[in-house]
């Protein structure tokens, strides 16, 4: 890796993904999200205890074999990866609420979090694909060519994102990331340290390969009223995603070749953006994680007998 730490050299079916105070891991038939309490007021030199929760998981896959063809499967893991990820979101929130002497915490309740995916889904989709392909139709007359268009647009999309994940590494409570273990070493905060936060299959590097492909699936609508652009961006996220997590999939099985460590060096130099070194603590959360799902499968072997299940980082 480029900081110079050792990584895994096998691309174990293991997803994993930051949570409020804890961390998310899923394989093929299980997930679990490890989550550390608060402590009382009155002990902030506490350490608060780790809430395990772990849930079985069907993947849409196995039971549709067209769902496992390339691109598509892409589009499925990624769905099935977001849903697992805002429930473990929702979980983590409410293990943080604070339980008070005379009443029971209110729980963040499904439609707070349906109402936040939402809009969470139309502030990506506006920032990343709308906003860049709107502010270059202003100036479309003066380009005259659709290649200087969706090269300008591309760069303005690639600028915003990189923009953003510069602006939220500095808000607190996003500096506390970690990221899961598949090196095969002994499942202890001390070994776990010494190996490379950095990972071909992060969402940090998969996010910056949709930004470079959005270019070139783009391209070829070449330059028509603005509405039909900004319609094409929308339309086109599910096919650009597809693409993108073959990319990313690829790169993790061939994360040991020199000329691929270099195509994905530029997403692996976004990680520093994205994520932080762990202390011991937030170790030990991230291995309970991932003990609760090796304690129910082994997902090497559940992939091959589901048949390849797609998992995403």
């Amino acid at each position: 890796m480029p900081d110079g730490l050792p990584v895994a050299s096998r691309d174990a079916p293991v997803g994993g993904q930051a949570v409020l105070e804890g961390v998310m891991m899923r394989g093929v038939s299980t997930w679990a999200v490890a989550v550390r309490k608060p402590v009382p007021e009155d002990t902030p030199e506490a350490l608060g205890e780790i809430e395990v929760t772990s849930e079985p998981l069907v993947s849409w896959a196995k039971r549709h074999r067209i769902l496992r063809l390339p691109v598509i499967r892409g589009v499925v893991a990624l769905v099935e990866s977001l849903k697992i990820g805002f429930r473990a979101l929702a979980i983590s929130a409410n293990a943080q609420l604070e339980e008070d002497d005379d009443e029971e915490p209110v729980a963040i309740g499904g439609f707070t979090w349906g109402l936040t995916i939402v809009m969470s889904m139309v502030l990506a989709i506006g920032l990343f694909f709308v906003v860049p392909v709107g502010a270059t139709s202003l100036i479309k007359d003066q380009l005259g060519s659709s290649l200087l268009f969706w090269l300008v647009e591309g760069v303005l999309r690639t600028a915003i994102f990189i923009g953003y994940l510069a602006l939220i590494s500095r808000l607190p409570d996003l500096r506390r990331v970690f990221e899961y273990y598949e090196a095969g070493d002994r499942l202890v905060p001390a070994r776990a340290e010494t190996y490379s936060r950095l990972h071909p299959r992060c969402g940090t590097s998969f996010l910056l390969i949709v930004m470079v492909l959005a270019i070139f699936v783009f391209a070829p609508i070449g330059l028509p009223a603005w509405y039909w652009l900004v319609l094409s961006r929308i339309l086109g996220i599910p096919l650009i995603a597809g693409l993108s997590y073959e990319v990313i999939k690829w790169a993790g099985k061939n994360r040991r070749k020199r000329w691929v460590r270099t195509l994905m060096w530029p997403g692996l130099m976004l990680q520093n953006l994205t994520t932080r070194e762990p202390d011991r603590d937030q170790l030990a959360v991230a291995i309970a994680s991932l003990e609760a799902v090796l304690a129910v499968e082994n997902p090497e072997q559940a992939a091959k007998e589901a048949g390849d299940i797609e998992i995403v980082a």
